[in-house]
């Protein structure tokens, strides 16, 4: 599996701490140097089958700088994905990539 993440955000770090005592293996892949494309945000969201609402960093600070609270009703479906692959502040993290598509850090007992 794959671990996306952002080396200064606690939240990842705390995910990260928590793989790495649970044995759990991982490729890392910083967000912000390796930022996920279009291509591949198309297929996570397809195979997540969560709305794309929820690949945004609602809390983050260019989410707010962009005003996209605003925005992203009014925008396509690749409008979106156009948007989230141009920065990878943009995209709620951490973000797990294996059989489950898991987004933030709350429900990772599933991996055990």
């Amino acid at each position: 599996m794959t671990f996306i993440w952002y080396s200064k955000c606690s939240t990842c770090q705390k995910a990260r701490k928590w793989l790495d005592e649970n044995g759990i293996e991982y490729i890392l892949r910083d967000i912000v140097l390796e930022t996920p494309t279009e291509e591949e945000l198309n297929k996570w969201i397809k195979e997540s089958g969560l709305d794309i609402k929820k690949f945004f960093n609602t809390s983050g600070m260019k989410y707010r700088e962009l005003g996209l609270k605003d925005k992203l009703d009014s925008m396509s479906f690749d409008e979106k994905v156009k948007l989230l692959s141009s920065d990878g502040m943009l995209i709620k993290r951490p973000l797990i990539i294996g059989d489950k598509i898991i987004l933030g850090f709350k429900n990772y007992d599933s991996l055990k």
